[in-house]
């Protein structure tokens, strides 16, 4: 389906999706469809039908994250964490946004440096509420030294943040500190 929504612009993954008859089908079918920059219909439509499966919906938030265009990538985090079905003490709902941030390759490591710097936030905001989580996720930035000298920089400088929060954790500062090395 995703290589026949490359050829047909999505006619067979929204048809597809319009007969789904089970939540599989329709992820599959609505993940070709954010692909190619379209779904915003469909979407909708999961939505509705999937509003009150807190787990579906976890799906919902992710796939948008992790097939927004590289440039999109931070705004459409943004947006989603101000959806009101979005609750960042929810670890489940925090790891589906948050997390598929960094997911999503090239969005998170977009030159601009704003996915690191919105993922800093939510670390630092998330720490003191639930630090095992926060340090967890914050090991999308161990990669740090394989990318180019400008995202190091922004990486380092995100860390270096990090590290400076007042009242972080042991468990953050033990893994930012690690990173930072």
């Amino acid at each position: 389906l995703a290589l026949v929504t490359r050829t047909d612009g999505g006619l067979r993954a929204a048809e597809a999706f319009r007969s789904a008859n089970n939540m599989t089908e329709e992820v599959g079918a609505l993940a070709c469809l954010l692909d190619i920059g379209r779904g915003q219909s469909e979407l909708d439509s999961f939505e509705s039908r999937w509003g009150k499966d807190r787990l579906v919906m976890d799906k919902w938030f992710s796939l948008q994250i992790l097939y927004a265009a590289p440039e999109a990538t931070a705004e459409t985090t943004r947006r989603l964490t101000d959806h009101p079905a979005f609750d960042w003490k929810n670890p489940n709902r925090f790891r589906s946004v948050i997390g598929a941030l960094s997911g999503n390759h090239a969005g998170f490591h977009h030159a601009s440096g704003d996915s690191y710097r919105l993922l800093a936030d939510w670390l630092i905001r998330l720490d003191p509420v639930n630090p095992q989580t926060a340090a967890r996720m914050s090991t999308a930035f161990e990669t740090w030294a394989r990318y180019d000298a400008d995202r190091q920089a922004l990486i380092q400088a995100e860390l270096d943040r990090v590290l400076a929060a007042p009242g972080l954790s042991r468990d953050l500062a033990e893994m930012a500190d690690r990173m930072r090395r």
